[in-house]
């Protein structure tokens, strides 16, 4: 799997030759964290961009040939996946024809907060929005097989190669479960539509998680096919590859296409 390791000197490199430079906002600066910023219910503004955590999304969507992405949670980060899709979409569209994709090169995003969505929808470049679907969708209290968790009320009807969960906000869930909900600063999100979407996914799936590591674990725990995962502890990320035989000839063309044969043959290791 593709390293996520990046020095500051590559990091530059790849911000310059990927040509994310000439998006907006590129010379902000990286975000002072605050403890408590991601449990800040009063908070309605994406947070500024941090480049590392972007750069890391673009080259994954770029490496993996990456066609249809689901995101769970809009701002920057959606911005630079369509910007990674388009530079697929050059790079690889006169490629595709042999493949089932119903939507190739474009992006899914769902978020809870219609503030979220409009911000990012003002912020994204008119050559990028038409590859954009943003979808708002309200989220509430739930179980899976008993255990309290989250899950959005409608989805976008997708196959996704890639889905980036970052989000819904565990302060705009609405309901409880016996009087138990994520609206407290010492709850953590806890989203479970991964799990009744996981026998749609396709072997090949990449599923990145960013921060949220009581949900990564939840899904985890609670994933039934076979996933590779990966933590990466210093970045805060969490990784999850479906890594199944392909279900018939036309998965395996896409998979051959987009991750090579190399990928199929380490199935075996």
């Amino acid at each position: 799997m593709l390293s996520l390791a990046m020095s500051a000197a590559e990091l530059g490199a790849y911000i310059r030759e990927s040509g994310l430079a000439e998006l907006p906002a590129f010379d902000a600066a990286f975000r002072g964290e605050n403890r408590y910023d991601s449990v800040d219910p009063a908070n309605k503004t994406p947070f500024p961009p941090q480049w590392r955590d972007l750069v890391r999304l673009h080259r994954l969507v770029r490496d993996r040939k990456v066609m249809t992405i689901l995101e769970f949670g809009v701002g920057w980060s959606t911005l630079v996946l369509a910007h990674a899709l388009a530079c697929n979409e050059v790079a690889y569209g006169q490629q595709i024809d042999g493949l089932r994709k119903a939507t190739p090169f474009e992006l899914f995003s769902v978020d809870d907060m219609a503030e979220f969505i409009e911000s990012t929808r003002q912020m994204m470049p008119e050559h990028l929005r038409a590859r954009v679907t943003l979808q708002f969708s309200p989220c509430a209290m739930g179980t899976f097989n008993g255990r309290i968790c989250t899950y959005y009320e409608t989805l976008p009807n997708i196959c996704p190669d890639l889905i980036y969960l970052d989000g819904p906000s565990q302060f705009s869930v609405t309901g409880d479960v016996r009087g138990i909900s994520t609206r407290a600063k010492d709850r953590m999100p806890m989203a479970a539509d991964l799990l009744t979407l996981e026998h749609f996914l396709l072997p090949g799936t990449l599923v990145l998680v960013d921060g949220r590591t009581a949900n990564a674990r939840f899904l985890r725990a609670n994933f039934q096919r076979n996933w590779r995962y990966t933590h990466d502890s210093e970045s805060d990320v969490h990784l999850f590859e479906l890594t199944e035989p392909p279900l018939g000839k036309i998965n395996q063309a896409q998979i051959e296409f987009c991750l090579g044969s190399e990928w199929l043959r380490s199935l075996n290791d």
